[in-house]
């Protein structure tokens, strides 16, 4: 019993908060996805590098002397323009096309691949990893647990129900909730919808920067690492439900707990592919996921 009480202690409990650490943050970076599928009906394959961008901002101001308090504000900023741009300047150009899904899933690849190579150039092909900005650790009924994980779980939870307060309890997210239902409806009662579908886009964009601002000091900053964690995203956005907020936060604490845990029980080698064979499986008993769409969230 005293081995039992010992593995959880030491073992079991700290894995899961690290699992639910990276949950959160991937709930950030799933929640844009599934806005910007809900609204635009556009699958966003360059999400994962915008990630890779926020953390590089991150890094590249924090050397200069800016504080991770100020980061957290200063990085979302710079990346709402830069999310406004892409879709104004590219996705709107190719969106009223036929076989617009094909045309934007294709260009938004594309610029995945030269935002990476353009890190690559600017920043170098090396890690980079920033000090963590609440080192220690506490103590909980005897659990050490990292300091920085903990405000990790508490800011990322907060942003959550932020932005499942301004989606579903604001006149904003009425304008958005009804571009997303029907855009056309929308638009003969005066709604912006190209203003709001742009806004909409920036801000998926930037909770994705944020998210990589949380996470550079966990888990290091490198060229490649929007596209290694955007197939985590793209598979709790499956699981959930695409265009689904509730389905994003259910399903990345769900899937990043079962990746911790099975990392312990079996290999780690096999943790991805467990969670792949979760989405596998979802798609066969549940295609549309397991929550419904942005509307109705």
């Amino acid at each position: 019993m005293t081995d039992v009480f010992e593995y959880i202690q030491f073992v079991l409990a700290p894995q899961m908060i690290t699992g639910l650490a990276l949950g959160v943050a991937v709930v950030l970076v799933a929640i844009g996805l599934t806005i910007i599928f809900g609204l635009l009906d556009v699958i966003n394959m360059a999400h994962g590098e915008f990630y890779a961008v926020g953390a590089y901002v991150a890094l590249a101001l924090g050397t200069s002397g800016v504080s991770f308090w100020l980061l957290l504000i200063i990085v979302p900023l710079i990346m709402i323009p830069i999310g406004y741009i892409v879709e104004r300047g590219l996705i709107q150009r190719v969106f009223n096309m036929p076989d617009r899904h094909v045309t934007t899933l294709l260009l938004t690849f594309g610029l995945g691949l030269v935002v990476e190579e353009a890190l690559k150039v600017v920043f170098g092909p090396n890690t980079q990893r920033p000090a963590t900005p609440i080192p220690g650790a506490i103590e909980v009924m005897g659990i050490i647990l990292p300091t920085y994980r903990l405000f990790l779980i508490a800011v990322g939870f907060a942003i959550v129900a932020a932005v499942a307060i301004v989606v579903n309890k604001t006149r904003l997210g009425a304008l958005v909730r009804a571009a997303a239902f029907d855009r056309n409806m929308a638009a003969s009662l005066g709604v912006p919808v190209s203003l709001v579908f742009a806004g909409t886009f920036a801000f998926g964009v930037a909770l994705a920067g944020l998210a990589g601002v949380l996470l550079a000091p966990i888990y290091s900053v490198f060229p490649t690492m929007g596209r290694d964690f955007v197939f985590l995203a793209f598979t709790v956005v499956i699981v959930g439900g695409m265009g689904s907020i509730s389905g994003a936060v259910v399903a990345g604490l769900l899937i990043t707990q079962v990746q911790a845990i099975s990392s312990l029980i079996v290999s780690p080698v096999w943790s991805d592919p467990i969670v792949f064979s979760i989405m596998v499986l979802v798609l066969v008993v549940r295609p549309q996921g397991l929550f419904g769409r942005l509307g109705h969230a």
